[in-house]
């Protein structure tokens, strides 16, 4: 049972190198927001397009913005969970995800 175990630790520990490493991208709004995070949920980049935003519409900014970040975390968060997930069985461990 404690080779198990460290097995899991091992294989755990891989995957959420493998994790760090894996880079997802949302474009929003036809490409006026890039939005690029990696698989722990940590925004590496942010890009705006400055022929695509008008700076008089701060407000849709924002908005699009916003609706960027929570679709890459959201994305970023299905990945792990179903990386994780193979691993665990599905058992939900805590600071995993």
């Amino acid at each position: 049972m404690l080779a198990q175990a460290l097995e899991l630790k091992t294989k755990l520990a891989q995957t959420q190198k493998e994790l760090a490493q894996t880079i997802i991208e949302v474009d929003s709004s036809k490409g006026a927001v890039k939005i690029t995070i990696n698989g722990q949920q940590k925004i590496q980049q942010i890009k705006l397009s400055p022929e695509k935003i008008d700076l008089a519409k701060l407000d849709k900014l924002e908005a699009i913005l916003l609706k960027a970040t929570n679709e890459a975390i959201e994305k970023s968060k299905k990945l792990a969970a179903k990386r994780l997930g193979s691993l665990t069985g599905g058992f939900k461990i805590p600071g995993l995800t």
